[in-house]
């Protein structure tokens, strides 16, 4: 079965000249499978750090301390108001090699590691708005009753607010984490092999640009809708009859 679909892609391209040797080269399939592997991996562990830092981030701007509100702000400023492949380049380039010179090693985590930690950081600045917005559409009467019962502040933002907020930010955390995954693309310009880096070494050496950028194109496709599909399947299971409309 395998072995038919290669030959008719050889067939594809000797008689048309489209050239997908991913189905038909081994080794071109290998690298652009493991793209796509680093691709979701990234992803997936960029989803969940930017969604710790959006949630901790959303109580400490509730804090009484004014120092604590002003770094939080701060934060949110610098990564939602400049570009994230600028972001991408500063931790790359600019703090890695400064960490290394400190400490006399050299590069500390790698593309990969250094894409995670940028696109994780920039997607959090603005979850934490996302959370925030949530936070202050709980109910105060709700809040006022959660403390009448004892709760402590970290009690009431833990086990009252935050559900609450999650579940009415979950739209707007939707289109975030959409967008984060799209934007991983950038871990290009470092040599991360995700999909796209992935796909331009196949297209430097078998000259195919146009047929691999349509099955990039073709993949985050397919990515993005399963993060939207499973994102909407989970806004609706968590839907809190009355609240958000």
């Amino acid at each position: 079965m395998l072995e038919s679909i290669a030959d008719w892609f050889r067939w594809l391209n000797k008689a048309h000249g489209i050239n997908l040797t991913i189905f038909y080269d081994p080794i071109d399939a290998h690298k652009f499978a493991s793209g796509i592997v680093t691709t979701i991996e990234l992803s997936a562990a960029c989803i969940v750090a930017s969604m710790v830092v959006g949630v901790l981030g959303a109580w400490l701007q509730q804090s009484n301390l004014v120092w604590t509100r002003r770094i939080v702000q701060v934060y949110i400023q610098f990564f939602r108001n400049t570009p994230p492949l600028v972001q991408l380049y500063f931790f790359y380039f600019a703090l890695d090699a400064g960490l290394a010179g400190i400490l006399g090693t050299g590069n500390l985590l790698g593309s990969i590691g250094w894409s995670f930690v940028s696109l994780s950081f920039f997607a959090g600045a603005f979850n934490i708005e996302i959370f925030r917005a949530g936070i202050e559409a709980v109910p105060k009467a709700t809040v006022e009753a959660a403390e009448a019962l004892g709760y402590t502040r970290f009690g009431v933002y833990r086990h009252v607010v935050l559900p609450l907020a999650f579940r009415i930010s979950l739209p707007a955390l939707n289109n975030n984490l959409v967008n984060l995954v799209k934007t991983t693309t950038i871990a290009y310009a470092i040599a991360a092999p995700e999909t796209l880096y992935m796909a331009n070494q196949i297209w430097s050496d078998s000259v195919n640009v146009t047929e691999m950028m349509n099955v990039v194109f073709i993949v985050y496709l397919l990515l993005v809708g399963a993060l939207v599909w499973g994102m909407g399947r989970w806004e609706r299971a968590m839907r809190v009859p009355g609240m958000g409309r």
